[in-house]
């Protein structure tokens, strides 16, 4: 679909702002939501090992509930995907959100193992719906030279719920036998930024033009120009790149629906396959040691608060390693980054699955964990950059989703590796699904760094842009 001089114009005017306090709130309201979400959805990790305890619960049950959760995190990216295209930015993450409060109310009144299934499904569907939503909405609003850098922030803030959840888990789930009813419930605080959600973020401008709605879209980008110090003005001169044909005119109906099947057709296939091999190889890594590495950890011999201890002070590496991306995301070519972080994770991993002592555990843990973060907002960003806006949120939300189907079986194949092979072969898979989603971007995805949305996403279909599309 060619860019049209009105949707592309708008897009210019917003990578043409400066940061201000609008871009500060719409971080901290997105962050704060998701920080509290990230309590909830990490929590599970540090409160296991207590459960398996007083429900009796065996491994195999343990891999159940924390894959079966992953269903709901799928449906929850594909839905949210769609929705966000169809029915608009701000309306689906306001759904998800409700979702994910009521549910997290469900976790904490539960009784049983299949209880807690239910909760944790729909847990995860909220939380996810909400976090597709999220990136796709900063990356829209954001000027394109900021755009990884305030993604950062995002992330940092929002990866403080691990150690949250963590250090909860450390200090609850010991003292009281209900102390893990406790850990769950901090979710709740998420109800705050929700409120926040609704009072400051806006409904996207680009999503707006790429419906038809000019007239909605002109007057939120004045409004946020207005909020920046900038005069209001229409008609911006378009940067060479994402020049137009002369044919090229605002739409005069909006589009046709989202469809799920243009992800695999045409010139959005490659981008959408490259994309999805990142989002499965970089979170069934991620994933599988944050929740995993407690129960192994216990497993070859450390009591449980030992475990507690070691795990909250893993995860407290966890917003470092955002803070550390925050000044490489917009320096150089982000695949290429990606690439070099994919590597470290690697061979740390590999040395990792090596020692026992606890303190080179939690030396080269607390360097797994930074590492995994630092990458976590290169492939957020990444992976909503490369899709035109009408699809956005479906292509980036549905690849995302994909890789939680994965992560439905990783617990149990992590569970039959490890009885299998032993504790160090799960470290190795873990060191060779890190190096992968590096390689795959830098082979075949294409450039977005600091190059504007319109720029990005019209270089198939507009062939005049300047940036080469080179690996």
């Amino acid at each position: 679909m060619a860019v049209t001089l009105h949707t592309a114009a708008l897009g210019t005017r917003l990578d043409r702002l400066p940061l201000s306090p609008f871009h500060r709130r719409l971080v901290v309201a997105l962050a704060g939501m998701i920080l509290f979400e990230w309590v909830e959805t990490y929590a599970f990790a540090f409160v296991a090992p207590a459960l398996r305890e007083q429900w009796d619960m065996p491994l195999s049950t343990v891999a159940v509930v924390a894959g079966v959760g992953q269903l709901g995190a799928f449906a929850g990216g594909v839905l949210a995907g769609y929705l966000a295209d169809r029915v608009g930015r701000r309306r689906t993450m306001l759904a998800c959100v409700t979702l994910y409060c009521v549910a997290t109310v469900g976790c904490v009144l539960v009784q049983t193992p299949g209880q807690l299934i239910a909760a944790r499904t729909a847990t995860h569907l909220g939380a996810q719906g909400m976090a597709v939503v999220a990136i796709v909405v900063l990356t829209e609003f954001v000027p394109a030279a900021a755009r990884g850098r305030l993604q950062t922030y995002k992330v940092a803030i929002g990866s403080l719920g691990i150690p949250i959840a963590a250090w909860a888990g450390y200090f609850l789930v010991p003292a009281w036998s209900w102390g893990w009813r406790l850990v769950f419930g901090l979710g709740l605080f998420g109800v705050v930024f929700a409120v926040l959600i609704h009072r400051w973020v806006p409904e996207s401008p680009r999503w707006l033009a790429s419906q038809g709605r000019l007239a909605e879209a002109d007057t939120i980008v004045g409004q946020v120009e207005a909020q920046c110090g900038v005069q209001p003005r229409a008609g911006v001169q378009l940067p060479d790149d994402i020049q137009p044909p002369a044919s090229a005119s605002a739409p005069s109906e909006p589009p046709d629906r989202p469809r799920i099947n243009e992800l695999w057709a045409g010139v959005h296939r490659r981008n959408f396959l490259v994309v999805t091999t990142m989002w499965v190889t970089g979170l069934l890594a991620y994933s599988a040691y944050n929740t995993w590495t407690p129960t192994l950890l216990a497993e070859t011999g450390l009591d449980l608060d030992d475990t507690l201890l070691l795990s909250a002070a893993l995860a407290t590496a966890a917003p470092l390693g955002a803070l550390v991306a925050v000044p490489l995301i917009d320096r150089w070519d982000r695949r290429r980054t990606q690439l070099v972080l994919g590597a470290l994770s690697a061979a740390v991993l590999l040395l990792f699955s090596l020692v026992r002592a606890p303190a080179a555990v939690l030396v080269l843990g607390c360097l797994v964990s930074l590492l995994f973060q630092m990458a976590v907002p290169f492939l957020q960003v990444y992976s909503a950059e490369i899709f035109p806006t009408r699809i956005r949120a479906l292509g980036s939300g549905t690849a995302n989703a994909l890789s939680r189907i994965f992560n439905f079986a990783a617990p149990l194949l992590v569970a039959a590796l490890y009885a299998g092979a032993g504790y160090t072969a799960v470290f190795v898979l873990l060191a060779a699904l890190s190096a992968t989603g590096g390689l795959v971007a830098v082979r075949f995805g294409p450039r977005t760094t600091g190059v504007s949305l319109e720029a990005t996403t019209a270089s198939d279909t507009i062939r005049t842009r300047k940036e080469p599309h080179t690996p």
